[in-house]
């Protein structure tokens, strides 16, 4: 079977050098004029240029679709393919949030920050940070944005060798007597190669409903 990487940014082309994937699985980089039309697993890391040339090969081929971006029209969608959601493909840092998502309640009460820190070129939403904002009972209007390079290195303490590529998270629960932090800091890009290899790999696998699965529906099943 083969393994589509579309886009040509800093992310597909990660993909791309850093996949581990079994012999049976063959990575390429799209390419709509000489895509041959077989059923594949299509790996959406670009822009969104290509994503109607994208959608109309999955529904002719019954493809399963990884959509990696935040806030993708496929997100409503009713496709006749199966269709991926992985807004944040890091697994660890997606099992983190997942426990968030069923425990945040508890802690609506209190007060509670989310800042978030990444490389100064990103411009599209937080959406790992919305979405632990979210779980704790916070609008995405309530996440703190870091992007400045030296705040980066002298509050967050960033390292100068990764203020290109990073993502940090900071949680802060708090009353009057107790305050509780939370951090996660990802650097470098193996973690989301490491993760896409092992969804492709489980997907590849498993006969899948034609319609929109979540990431964190995988994560519950033990699929990943």
């Amino acid at each position: 079977m083969e393994v589509l990487i579309v886009g040509s940014g800093k992310l597909a082309t990660e993909l791309l050098n850093e996949f581990s994937l079994d012999a049976s699985l063959m990575v390429r980089r799209w390419s709509h004029g000489s895509t041959t039309l077989c059923s594949a697993v299509v790996v959406h890391a670009g822009s969104g240029r290509e994503l109607d040339d994208v959608i109309a090969y999955c529904h002719e081929t019954r493809s399963v679709l990884i959509e990696l971006a935040t806030g993708s029209k496929l997100e409503i969608s009713s496709p006749t393919f199966p269709v991926v959601l992985c807004p944040n493909t890091n697994l660890l840092m997606l099992k983190f949030m997942n426990m968030l998502a069923k425990s945040g309640k508890l802690f609506k009460s209190y007060h509670i920050e989310v800042t978030e820190s990444h490389q100064a070129e990103k411009r599209s939403a937080p959406g790992t940070a919305i979405a632990i904002a979210q779980s704790l009972g916070l609008s995405a209007n309530d996440v703190v944005s870091v992007r400045d390079p030296e705040e980066q290195l002298k509050t967050y303490h960033i390292p100068a060798e990764h203020l290109g590529r990073h993502a940090v998270h900071a949680i802060v629960v708090e009353d009057a007597a107790c305050r509780i932090s939370l951090e996660t800091r990802v650097y470098g890009a193996s973690p989301y190669a490491d993760g896409v290899t092992k969804i492709v790999s489980a997907l590849s696998s498993r006969e899948l409903e034609n319609r929109v699965y979540s990431i964190d529906e995988l994560v519950e099943q033990g699929w990943v």
